[in-house]
C-alpha cells in the first residue's frame, strides 16, 4: 500500500450552483448507452463522476465509505477489460464500497489532479486521502486481492464496515447504499447549489464549520462557494482592464486572482496575488496576503501549488 495522501482537485474550482445544477440535470443515469465500458444495468454501487461532482460524490463520500475510482476512455481498449470487472465487483461489494467512474476525456482536470499518465488507473480514496493505485487491466484475482488491502487500510483509518466486515466482492445485507452516505451540512449545501442559492449553502457550511472548525470539506466548500459569490459581483472585463492598467491596484488584482482560479487557472491566480504582496507593503500588502490565504483554503494544505505558494508568500514576507 502507497502512503496516504490528501487528494485535491488541482484548480478544477467549479461548484457554482449553475455550474453543477446544468451537469446533475444532464448527468445519464447508468444505463446500456453505447460507448461507456462496462454498461448494463443501473447500480447503486457505480456513479459516474465528473469535476463539477467529485467533491461531494468521492471526497465528501469518501469519509464514511471508501471509494474507488476507475479512470477510464472509450478509446481505451484495457478500460474496457477491467471496468465491468470493477462494477461486477462493486455489486458484489452491496456498499462496502463504492465504485466512481471517471472519463478522462470528459473531466481532464481531473486526470491531471490524479497525475494519471496511463489508463486504466484504479485509484482508492478513504477520509479524503488517497490510499493506494493501479495502473492497467490487472487480472480479477489480484483486483480481489488489492481491494481487501484496501478495505483493511479503510479499518485500520475508522471507514467503512467495522473490523471484520464484509470483505470485497461479499454481499453486505441492510448496508446503507452511497445516497445515505452525505452528511446533512453537506446534503443542504448542495441542494441549495443547486437551486442556486449560495447564501443558503454558506450558511449550511458555516454552521457545519461552527460545529466542527476542522471540517476539510466544509471549509473547502465554504470557500469555493465565497469565490464563486464574489466573481458573480464582479465586471470581470473592467477588473482585467484596470489589474492590466495598474499593478499596484490590489482590489483590481484580487479581482482578477478570484477569476483566474474560478476558471481553473490556480498557478496564475496565486503568482498574482504574490506579486501584489511583492509590490506593496502596508494595509495594501496585507490585503492581498489575505486574499491569497482565502485561496489557498479552497485546496487541502498540503496540496503542492499551496505549499509552492505558501512557502513563496512566507520568503516575501520575512
Amino acid at each position: 500500500m502507497q502512503q496516504p495522501r490528501d487528494f485535491s482537485l488541482y484548480g478544477a474550482v467549479d461548484l457554482g450552483a449553475r455550474q453543477a445544477a446544468v451537469q446533475r440535470r444532464q448527468q445519464p443515469a447508468r444505463t446500456a448507452a453505447a460507448g461507456a465500458p462496462g454498461d448494463g444495468e443501473a447500480s447503486a454501487f457505480v456513479i459516474d463522476v465528473t469535476e463539477e461532482t467529485f467533491n461531494t460524490e468521492v471526497a465528501a463520500r469518501s469519509r464514511t465509505t471508501p471509494v474507488i475510482i476507475d479512470l477510464w476512455a472509450d478509446w481505451c481498449g484495457p478500460c474496457k477489460q477491467l471496468s465491468p470487472v470493477l462494477e461486477k465487483l462493486a455489486d458484489e461489494a452491496a456498499g462496502a464500497w463504492v465504485l466512481a467512474k471517471i472519463d478522462v476525456d470528459a473531466n481532464p482536470r481531473l486526470a491531471q489532479a490524479f497525475q494519471a499518465q496511463s489508463i486504466p488507473m484504479v485509484v482508492a480514496i478513504i477520509g479524503g486521502q488517497m490510499v493506494d493505485a493501479f495502473l492497467g487491466a490487472m487480472p480479477e484475482g489480484q483486483i480481489r486481492q488489492w481491494l481487501t488491502q484496501v478495505l483493511a487500510a479503510a479499518d485500520q483509518l475508522g471507514v467503512g464496515p467495522a473490523a471484520g466486515g464484509t470483505p470485497a466482492g461479499a454481499a453486505a445485507p441492510g448496508k446503507a447504499g452511497p445516497a445515505d452516505t452525505m452528511p446533512p451540512a453537506y446534503a443542504e449545501a448542495q441542494a441549495a447549489m443547486e437551486r442556486g442559492d449560495l447564501d443558503t449553502a454558506a450558511s449550511a457550511l458555516e454552521k457545519a464549520l461552527s460545529e466542527n472548525p476542522a471540517d476539510p470539506i466544509a471549509k473547502s466548500w465554504l470557500a469555493q462557494v465565497n469565490l464563486i459569490r464574489r466573481v458573480d459581483s464582479y465586471d470581470q472585463a473592467a477588473a482585467r482592464r484596470a489589474a492590466a492598467a495598474g499593478p499596484g491596484d490590489v482590489d483590481a488584482q484580487i479581482k482578477v486572482a478570484d477569476i483566474e482560479l474560478a476558471a481553473g487557472n490556480t498557478e496564475d491566480a496565486f503568482q498574482r496575488l504574490l506579486g501584489a504582496v511583492k509590490r506593496t507593503a502596508g494595509d495594501d500588502r496585507n490585503r492581498a496576503r489575505l486574499a491569497l490565504l482565502d485561496l489557498f483554503d479552497i485546496f487541502p494544505p498540503d496540496d503542492p501549488q499551496v505549499k509552492k505558494a505558501r512557502s513563496q508568500l512566507t520568503a516575501l514576507l520575512f
